[in-house]
C-alpha cells in the first residue's frame, strides 16, 4: 500500500494532475473488506447432546478444482459439539453444499445473486479467479513510461484497481423428523431440443425436513489478488454454514 501511494505522489507531481479521486479510492479501499450473506435464514430445532450428529456432503462445481472446504468445515462443526458421521442413518442433520462459482466479480453489488435464492440464476459478471493480480507490477512499469509521455494521471488511476472476489454456494440442510413422515413431490420441465420439452414428476415419503438457501462471500480491496482473497472467502463460508447448527 505504501509503495502505491509513493508512486502516485510522484505521478501526480510530474503530470500536474491532482488525482484526488484516485487517492480517495486507494485510501477508502486500502483495507480488506470481507462480507458473507445468506439469502434466507434457516432455523433448526435444538436437540439433545447425544443427537448432535451430522453428515457433510460438499461439492465443488466451480472451475477452481483444487478448492476444498470439507476438512475445515468438519473442524468448525465439531468445535460446536457435533459429531460428523458418514452413515445418514446415524445422523440427525445433513449438510449438503455445492460451490457454484468463485472468481472476480465486476458487479456493483456482489450480492445480487442472492435475489433468486437457492438454485437461482447466476449473474454473468464473475470472471476467472486468477485475473485480479494485474495491478501493481505490470502497471508500475507502464507508469514510468507514462511519466515520460505526460499521461501519468491515467496510469495512476489504473494502478489502483478496486478488486472484488466472490464465492457463491448453494446449501441444503436437513434435519431428521422425529417420529413423523415428510411427503416430498417434484415436478420438472425438461427441454427437448430448441422447441420441445417433456415433464417429469415424482413423489415419495421421507423422514427428513429440508431447507435451502444460498450463501455469498465477498472480499474487496485495492489490487487484491486471488491468493489473498481465497482464505477469507473460505472462512466466511465455513462460518456461515457452521453457524446454522
Amino acid at each position: 500500500m505504501q509503495s502505491i501511494l509513493k508512486t502516485l505522489v510522484i505521478v501526480f507531481a510530474m503530470s500536474g494532475l491532482s488525482g484526488c479521486g484516485t487517492m480517495h479510492k486507494a485510501i477508502k479501499h486500502g483495507k480488506l473488506d470481507v462480507q458473507t450473506r445468506m439469502s434466507e435464514t434457516v432455523f433448526l430445532d435444538p436437540v439433545a447432546d447425544n443427537k448432535r450428529t451430522v453428515v457433510l456432503q460438499i461439492r465443488n462445481t466451480s472451475d477452481k478444482k483444487d478448492l476444498q472446504i470439507e476438512e475445515e468445515l468438519k473442524q468448525a462443526v465439531e468445535a460446536k459439539g457435533y459429531r460428523v458421521v458418514r452413515n445418514p442413518d446415524e445422523a440427525n442433520f445433513m449438510i449438503q453444499a455445492n460451490i457454484l462459482q468463485v472468481g472476480k466479480n465486476t458487479l456493483e453489488d456482489p450480492f445480487s445473486s442472492l435475489t433468486g435464492g437457492y438454485g437461482g440464476a447466476l449473474d454473468g459478471a464473475l470472471l476467472g479467479g486468477l485475473a485480479g493480480g494485474l495491478a501493481t507490477d505490470n502497471f508500475r512499469g507502464a507508469g514510468v513510461g507514462a511519466l515520460v509521455g505526460g499521461i501519468g494521471g491515467t496510469i495512476a488511476d489504473a494502478m489502483v484497481e478496486v478488486v472484488n472476489y466472490s464465492m457463491i454456494t448453494d446449501l441444503q440442510i436437513s434435519e431428521k423428523a422425529s417420529g413423523h413422515v415428510v411427503n416430498e413431490a417434484s415436478n420438472a420441465s425438461l427441454k427437448q431440443g430448441t422447441s420441445g420439452h417433456k415433464t417429469s414428476s415424482w413423489s415419495e415419503k421421507s423422514n427428513w425436513k429440508k431447507y435451502q438457501t444460498r450463501i455469498i462471500s465477498s472480499a474487496k480491496k485495492t489490487n487484491l489478488k486471488f491468493e489473498a482473497a481465497l482464505p477469507e472467502l473460505k472462512q466466511g463460508l465455513i462460518q456461515s454454514i457452521s453457524g446454522l447448527l
